[in-house]
């Protein structure tokens, strides 16, 4: 049997995530530095790396947390009546990705998608959200608005893969066409899903 936390390690805990999210609201992601976490909270840095494994593991907490905020936005909403309405649904996201290299970097790296360091709620808000596009694609495919040739699991995962693309895209083309995450989606998803006509 294990002991519960102690009640002063779980402040300290939610202490440092409280001085970092303030930090990333004054400078991004980017400008998270360990030095500055510990100096506003009043802590060594051994704390911090007791309680997070490094500084991208308390990365992960912030931007699952928000990840996870979003997804309950989007299951709030209900199933999109349309393709148009599918992507402005994942738009929220695609923007909160779209502010910082960083999240999109640990995203992938933390999602097991690269095979590198799985971290457990960024993966579970990466399965979270195909169960939620393969519940919308259902609706969609039983209402002829998604082609029905495929599987919407598939469809789900697809989707996924078309998100990536368009934010690795993103990041490299600094933004070139002036387009947003979601209108560079757009396309990708009305040839992914129309149904054949």
């Amino acid at each position: 049997m294990t002991r519960a936390p102690q009640k002063r390690r779980l402040e300290t805990r939610a202490r440092l995530l409280e001085v970092a999210a303030a930090i990333v609201q004054e400078q991004g992601y980017s400008g998270l530095r360990v030095e500055d976490v510990v100096a506003r909270a009043g802590v060594a840095k051994g704390t911090l790396f007791s309680h997070f494994k490094d500084k991208d593991g308390l990365l992960a907490v912030l931007i699952g947390e928000e990840v996870t905020r979003l997804l309950d936005g989007m299951e709030a909403g209900g199933t999109p009546s349309d393709v148009a309405a599918l992507t402005a649904r994942l738009a929220p996201h695609l923007d909160y990705v779209a502010q910082d290299r960083v999240i999109f970097d640990l995203l992938l790296r933390y999602s097991g998608t690269t095979a590198a360091e799985p971290d457990e709620v960024v993966a579970a808000s990466f399965i979270r959200q195909v169960t939620l596009l393969t519940g919308w694609l259902q609706t969609l495919q039983a209402a002829g608005k998604a082609r029905k040739d495929q599987p919407p699991e598939l469809l789900a995962e697809g989707i996924q893969g078309f998100l990536n693309h368009v934010l690795g895209v993103w990041f490299c083309a600094e933004h070139a066409n002036d387009a947003s995450p979601a209108q560079a989606l757009a396309p990708y998803l009305q040839a992914w899903l129309q149904p054949p006509g």
